[in-house]
Protein backbone atom coordinates (compact mmCIF):
# COMPACT_ATOMS: atom_id res chain seq x y z
CA UNK A 1 0.00 0.00 0.00
CA UNK A 2 1.52 3.59 -0.82
CA UNK A 3 2.58 5.65 2.10
CA UNK A 4 2.33 2.45 4.20
CA UNK A 5 4.61 0.96 6.72
CA UNK A 6 5.51 -1.74 4.62
CA UNK A 7 6.88 1.35 1.53
CA UNK A 8 8.40 4.34 2.28
CA UNK A 9 6.69 7.65 1.86
CA UNK A 10 7.78 9.28 -1.42
CA UNK A 11 8.25 12.92 -0.36
CA UNK A 12 8.75 16.22 -2.57
CA UNK A 13 9.95 19.41 -1.40
CA UNK A 14 9.10 22.75 -3.20
CA UNK A 15 11.58 25.35 -1.82
CA UNK A 16 13.99 23.77 -0.83
CA UNK A 17 16.50 26.12 -0.29
CA UNK A 18 14.94 28.44 2.57
CA UNK A 19 14.87 28.20 6.40
CA UNK A 20 11.82 25.41 6.64
CA UNK A 21 13.12 23.65 3.74
CA UNK A 22 16.24 23.66 5.17
CA UNK A 23 15.13 22.03 8.17
CA UNK A 24 12.46 19.82 5.86
CA UNK A 25 15.34 18.24 4.44
CA UNK A 26 17.49 18.15 8.12
CA UNK A 27 14.28 15.86 9.51
CA UNK A 28 13.93 14.00 6.12
CA UNK A 29 17.20 12.41 5.20
CA UNK A 30 17.15 10.52 8.64
CA UNK A 31 13.40 9.59 8.61
CA UNK A 32 13.29 6.01 8.64
CA UNK A 33 9.81 5.88 6.83
CA UNK A 34 10.34 8.33 3.75
CA UNK A 35 12.46 8.31 0.46
CA UNK A 36 12.79 11.74 -0.51
CA UNK A 37 12.24 11.90 -4.40
CA UNK A 38 12.87 15.49 -5.57
CA UNK A 39 13.97 18.66 -3.68
CA UNK A 40 13.02 21.35 -6.17
CA UNK A 41 14.11 24.66 -6.10
CA UNK A 42 14.61 27.69 -9.11
CA UNK A 43 17.70 29.97 -7.88
CA UNK A 44 20.09 26.35 -7.35
CA UNK A 45 18.62 23.90 -10.01
CA UNK A 46 21.44 21.64 -10.34
CA UNK A 47 23.50 22.55 -7.58
CA UNK A 48 24.27 19.92 -4.26
CA UNK A 49 22.05 20.22 -1.26
CA UNK A 50 24.80 20.89 0.81
CA UNK A 51 26.26 23.49 -1.12
CA UNK A 52 23.34 25.54 0.00
CA UNK A 53 22.78 23.59 3.52
CA UNK A 54 26.39 23.51 4.25
CA UNK A 55 26.39 21.43 7.21
CA UNK A 56 24.57 18.19 5.04
CA UNK A 57 28.07 18.20 3.66
CA UNK A 58 28.81 14.36 3.74
CA UNK A 59 24.76 13.47 5.10
CA UNK A 60 23.50 13.39 1.38
CA UNK A 61 24.13 14.02 -2.45
CA UNK A 62 21.20 14.58 -3.20
CA UNK A 63 20.76 17.72 -5.75
CA UNK A 64 18.22 20.68 -5.93
CA UNK A 65 16.07 20.05 -9.54
CA UNK A 66 14.71 22.64 -12.00
CA UNK A 67 11.75 20.31 -12.25
CA UNK A 68 9.48 18.54 -10.31
CA UNK A 69 6.74 15.45 -10.65
CA UNK A 70 3.60 14.18 -9.05
CA UNK A 71 4.57 10.61 -9.05
CA UNK A 72 4.69 11.15 -4.47
CA UNK A 73 2.88 10.55 -1.70
CA UNK A 74 2.98 13.66 0.04
CA UNK A 75 4.19 16.95 -1.66
CA UNK A 76 5.83 20.00 1.38
CA UNK A 77 5.44 23.42 -0.02
CA UNK A 78 7.81 25.42 1.55
CA UNK A 79 7.25 28.61 -0.07
CA UNK A 80 6.14 32.24 1.15
CA UNK A 81 2.73 34.00 1.75
CA UNK A 82 0.77 33.83 -1.79
CA UNK A 83 3.48 31.25 -3.20
CA UNK A 84 1.69 28.20 -2.35
CA UNK A 85 -1.59 29.57 -4.23
CA UNK A 86 -0.06 30.31 -7.30
CA UNK A 87 1.61 26.56 -7.68
CA UNK A 88 -1.44 24.97 -7.10
CA UNK A 89 -3.10 27.24 -9.84
CA UNK A 90 -0.24 27.03 -11.94
CA UNK A 91 0.28 23.26 -11.78
CA UNK A 92 -2.22 20.44 -11.47
CA UNK A 93 -1.79 18.30 -8.81
CA UNK A 94 -3.17 14.84 -8.61
CA UNK A 95 -5.99 14.45 -6.10
CA UNK A 96 -4.60 11.50 -4.41
CA UNK A 97 -1.15 13.10 -3.89
CA UNK A 98 -1.60 14.83 -0.09
CA UNK A 99 -0.09 18.58 -0.29
CA UNK A 100 0.98 19.90 3.43
CA UNK A 101 1.72 23.59 3.13
CA UNK A 102 3.88 25.26 4.87
CA UNK A 103 2.42 29.20 3.81
CA UNK A 104 -0.57 30.74 4.96
CA UNK A 105 -2.54 30.44 2.29
CA UNK A 106 -5.05 27.81 3.36
CA UNK A 107 -5.15 28.00 7.52
CA UNK A 108 -8.11 29.65 7.72
CA UNK A 109 -11.75 28.52 7.50
CA UNK A 110 -12.96 30.58 4.29
CA UNK A 111 -9.25 29.64 2.59
CA UNK A 112 -9.34 25.76 3.55
CA UNK A 113 -10.99 24.98 0.19
CA UNK A 114 -8.74 25.56 -3.28
CA UNK A 115 -10.63 24.08 -6.54
CA UNK A 116 -11.01 20.13 -5.95
CA UNK A 117 -8.43 20.32 -2.67
CA UNK A 118 -9.44 20.74 0.90
CA UNK A 119 -7.29 21.59 3.69
CA UNK A 120 -7.35 20.78 7.62
CA UNK A 121 -5.47 23.34 10.06
CA UNK A 122 -2.71 21.22 11.03
CA UNK A 123 -1.87 21.58 14.50
CA UNK A 124 -2.61 18.14 16.41
CA UNK A 125 -3.23 18.94 19.57
CA UNK A 126 -6.00 20.44 18.40
CA UNK A 127 -7.01 18.56 15.35
CA UNK A 128 -5.15 15.23 15.58
CA UNK A 129 -8.00 13.20 14.26
CA UNK A 130 -9.45 15.08 11.44
CA UNK A 131 -5.38 15.26 10.74
CA UNK A 132 -5.36 11.63 10.71
CA UNK A 133 -8.23 11.20 7.57
CA UNK A 134 -7.59 14.42 5.99
CA UNK A 135 -6.68 14.96 2.21
CA UNK A 136 -4.07 18.05 2.65
CA UNK A 137 -2.96 20.00 5.72
CA UNK A 138 -2.26 23.37 6.00
CA UNK A 139 0.67 23.87 8.80
CA UNK A 140 -0.19 26.32 11.50
CA UNK A 141 2.26 29.25 11.79
CA UNK A 142 4.82 29.61 13.91
CA UNK A 143 3.67 32.51 16.64
CA UNK A 144 0.11 31.19 16.49
CA UNK A 145 1.19 27.36 17.10
CA UNK A 146 3.19 28.55 20.29
CA UNK A 147 0.50 31.23 21.55
CA UNK A 148 -2.68 28.16 21.10
CA UNK A 149 -0.81 25.70 23.07
CA UNK A 150 -0.57 28.60 25.88
CA UNK A 151 -4.76 28.85 25.26
CA UNK A 152 -6.05 25.84 23.95
CA UNK A 153 -6.65 24.11 27.44
CA UNK A 154 -8.44 27.14 28.71
CA UNK A 155 -10.60 27.95 25.74
CA UNK A 156 -11.53 23.72 25.61
CA UNK A 157 -13.51 24.34 28.93
CA UNK A 158 -14.82 27.66 27.94
CA UNK A 159 -12.51 29.66 31.05
CA UNK A 160 -11.34 32.39 28.23
CA UNK A 161 -13.87 35.00 29.37
CA UNK A 162 -11.46 37.99 29.83
CA UNK A 163 -9.08 39.58 27.37
CA UNK A 164 -5.88 37.50 27.12
CA UNK A 165 -2.51 39.94 27.29
CA UNK A 166 0.75 38.37 25.19
CA UNK A 167 4.07 39.55 24.96
CA UNK A 168 6.22 36.89 22.74
CA UNK A 169 9.49 37.03 21.12
CA UNK A 170 11.00 35.28 17.79
CA UNK A 171 14.46 34.48 16.60
CA UNK A 172 15.79 35.92 13.61
CA UNK A 173 14.69 33.02 11.47
CA UNK A 174 10.90 33.86 11.55
CA UNK A 175 11.67 36.79 8.96
CA UNK A 176 12.90 34.25 6.41
CA UNK A 177 15.94 34.40 4.30
CA UNK A 178 15.14 37.49 2.25
CA UNK A 179 17.38 40.68 2.79
CA UNK A 180 15.50 43.30 4.81
CA UNK A 181 16.97 46.12 6.74
CA UNK A 182 15.44 44.63 10.41
CA UNK A 183 17.33 41.00 9.46
CA UNK A 184 20.51 42.63 8.97
CA UNK A 185 23.28 41.46 11.07
CA UNK A 186 24.38 45.02 12.18
CA UNK A 187 20.62 46.00 13.10
CA UNK A 188 19.14 42.90 14.44
CA UNK A 189 22.26 41.83 16.99
CA UNK A 190 21.95 43.30 20.16
CA UNK A 191 18.74 44.89 19.10
CA UNK A 192 15.29 44.20 20.24
CA UNK A 193 11.92 45.97 18.69
CA UNK A 194 8.27 45.67 18.50
CA UNK A 195 6.52 44.79 15.04
CA UNK A 196 3.11 44.32 14.10
CA UNK A 197 1.70 45.39 17.37
CA UNK A 198 -2.17 44.07 18.09
CA UNK A 199 -2.08 43.39 14.12
CA UNK A 200 -0.15 40.58 13.78
CA UNK A 201 -1.33 38.08 10.92
CA UNK A 202 -1.45 35.02 13.22
CA UNK A 203 -4.11 36.58 15.32
CA UNK A 204 -6.86 35.13 12.58
CA UNK A 205 -5.31 31.73 13.07
CA UNK A 206 -5.41 31.98 16.69
CA UNK A 207 -8.99 33.07 16.97
CA UNK A 208 -10.58 30.33 14.96
CA UNK A 209 -8.75 27.86 17.41
CA UNK A 210 -10.43 29.55 20.35
CA UNK A 211 -13.70 29.69 18.94
CA UNK A 212 -13.62 25.96 17.95
CA UNK A 213 -13.11 24.85 21.44
CA UNK A 214 -15.47 27.61 23.02
CA UNK A 215 -17.83 29.28 20.24
CA UNK A 216 -18.57 31.82 22.58
CA UNK A 217 -14.68 33.37 22.63
CA UNK A 218 -14.82 37.16 21.67
CA UNK A 219 -12.39 38.51 24.22
CA UNK A 220 -9.53 40.78 22.65
CA UNK A 221 -6.18 39.14 22.12
CA UNK A 222 -3.65 41.60 23.08
CA UNK A 223 -0.76 40.73 21.50
CA UNK A 224 2.47 42.32 20.99
CA UNK A 225 5.20 40.20 18.90
CA UNK A 226 8.86 41.90 19.53
CA UNK A 227 12.20 40.46 17.28
CA UNK A 228 14.98 38.88 19.08
CA UNK A 229 18.31 39.18 18.65
CA UNK A 230 18.85 35.08 18.73
CA UNK A 231 18.63 32.64 15.89
CA UNK A 232 15.99 30.49 16.44
CA UNK A 233 12.66 29.86 19.31
CA UNK A 234 9.79 31.89 20.34
CA UNK A 235 9.12 32.97 24.30
CA UNK A 236 5.67 33.90 24.59
CA UNK A 237 4.40 34.93 27.96
CA UNK A 238 0.59 35.66 28.43
CA UNK A 239 -1.86 36.25 30.94
CA UNK A 240 -5.49 36.75 32.02
CA UNK A 241 -7.78 37.00 35.09
CA UNK A 242 -9.15 33.41 35.91
CA UNK A 243 -10.68 31.89 39.17
CA UNK A 244 -8.60 28.37 38.52
CA UNK A 245 -5.82 27.77 41.41
CA UNK A 246 -2.50 27.30 40.23
CA UNK A 247 -3.21 23.80 41.36
CA UNK A 248 -6.28 23.57 38.80
CA UNK A 249 -4.84 25.00 36.21
CA UNK A 250 -1.52 22.60 36.30
CA UNK A 251 -4.21 19.98 36.02
CA UNK A 252 -6.55 21.32 33.34
CA UNK A 253 -3.06 21.58 30.87
CA UNK A 254 -1.46 18.43 31.99
CA UNK A 255 -4.95 16.48 31.11
CA UNK A 256 -5.31 18.26 28.14
CA UNK A 257 -1.68 17.55 26.59
CA UNK A 258 -2.21 14.06 28.29
CA UNK A 259 -0.91 11.66 25.07
CA UNK A 260 0.42 14.52 22.75
CA UNK A 261 3.86 13.62 22.86
CA UNK A 262 5.33 17.26 21.82
CA UNK A 263 3.52 19.34 24.43
CA UNK A 264 4.92 19.28 28.08
CA UNK A 265 3.61 21.51 30.92
CA UNK A 266 5.26 22.68 34.46
CA UNK A 267 5.17 25.40 36.54
CA UNK A 268 9.14 24.87 37.21
CA UNK A 269 10.75 27.87 35.50
CA UNK A 270 11.65 27.01 31.50
CA UNK A 271 14.32 28.69 28.58
CA UNK A 272 14.57 28.44 25.38
CA UNK A 273 17.39 26.10 25.10
CA UNK A 274 15.34 23.46 26.27
CA UNK A 275 13.76 22.94 23.55
CA UNK A 276 15.87 24.97 20.47
CA UNK A 277 16.52 21.92 17.59
CA UNK A 278 13.65 19.93 18.91
CA UNK A 279 9.67 19.82 17.99
CA UNK A 280 8.86 20.35 21.41
CA UNK A 281 6.93 22.77 23.21
CA UNK A 282 6.95 23.49 26.62
CA UNK A 283 4.51 25.27 28.74
CA UNK A 284 4.56 26.79 32.31
CA UNK A 285 1.61 27.51 34.45
CA UNK A 286 1.69 29.60 37.14
CA UNK A 287 -1.16 31.85 39.34
CA UNK A 288 -0.04 35.34 40.19
CA UNK A 289 -3.37 37.09 42.15
CA UNK A 290 -6.32 36.90 40.28
CA UNK A 291 -4.24 36.02 37.10
CA UNK A 292 -3.44 32.58 35.11
CA UNK A 293 0.08 33.45 33.89
CA UNK A 294 1.81 31.10 30.87
CA UNK A 295 4.89 30.93 28.99
CA UNK A 296 5.27 28.87 26.29
CA UNK A 297 8.45 27.83 24.51
CA UNK A 298 9.22 26.14 21.03
CA UNK A 299 11.50 26.26 17.92
CA UNK A 300 10.20 28.82 15.35
CA UNK A 301 11.70 26.17 12.76
CA UNK A 302 10.40 23.42 13.78
CA UNK A 303 7.49 22.55 15.97
CA UNK A 304 6.72 26.26 14.04
CA UNK A 305 7.40 25.12 11.01
CA UNK A 306 8.87 21.86 9.19
CA UNK A 307 8.86 19.75 12.29
CA UNK A 308 5.31 20.17 12.84
CA UNK A 309 4.79 19.09 9.09
CA UNK A 310 6.39 16.77 9.37
CA UNK A 311 4.51 15.24 12.62
CA UNK A 312 1.40 16.13 10.42
CA UNK A 313 3.16 13.66 7.67
CA UNK A 314 2.85 10.87 10.38
CA UNK A 315 -0.27 11.28 11.31
CA UNK A 316 -1.31 11.26 7.60
CA UNK A 317 0.55 8.37 6.80
CA UNK A 318 -0.51 6.16 9.91
CA UNK A 319 3.06 6.69 11.18
CA UNK A 320 4.26 6.99 15.18
CA UNK A 321 3.70 10.78 15.58
CA UNK A 322 7.12 11.03 16.44
CA UNK A 323 8.71 9.20 13.56
CA UNK A 324 12.35 10.89 12.29
CA UNK A 325 11.49 14.20 15.21
CA UNK A 326 13.88 12.36 18.10
CA UNK A 327 15.65 15.50 18.20
CA UNK A 328 18.25 16.58 20.57
CA UNK A 329 18.07 20.46 22.52
CA UNK A 330 21.10 22.37 22.19
CA UNK A 331 20.87 22.20 25.91
CA UNK A 332 24.34 24.89 26.54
Amino acid sequence: MTGSTLNKVRAGIIGGAGYTGGEMLRILINHPNVDIAFIHSNSNAGNYVYEVHTDLFGDTDLKFAAEFFTDVDVLFLCVGHGDAKKFLEANDIPDAVKIIDLSQDFRLSQNSKFKTKNFVYGLPELNREAIKTADNIANPGCFATCLQLGLLPLASKGLLNNEVHITATTGSTGAGQSLAATSHFTWRNDNLSVYKAFSHQHLNEIGQSLKQLQPDFGKAINFIPYRGDFTRGIIASMYTESDLSEEEALSLYQGYYDGHPFTHVTNRNIDLKQIVNTNKCFIQVKKHDNKIFIISIMDNLLKGASGQAVQNMNLLFGLDERTGLRLKATAF
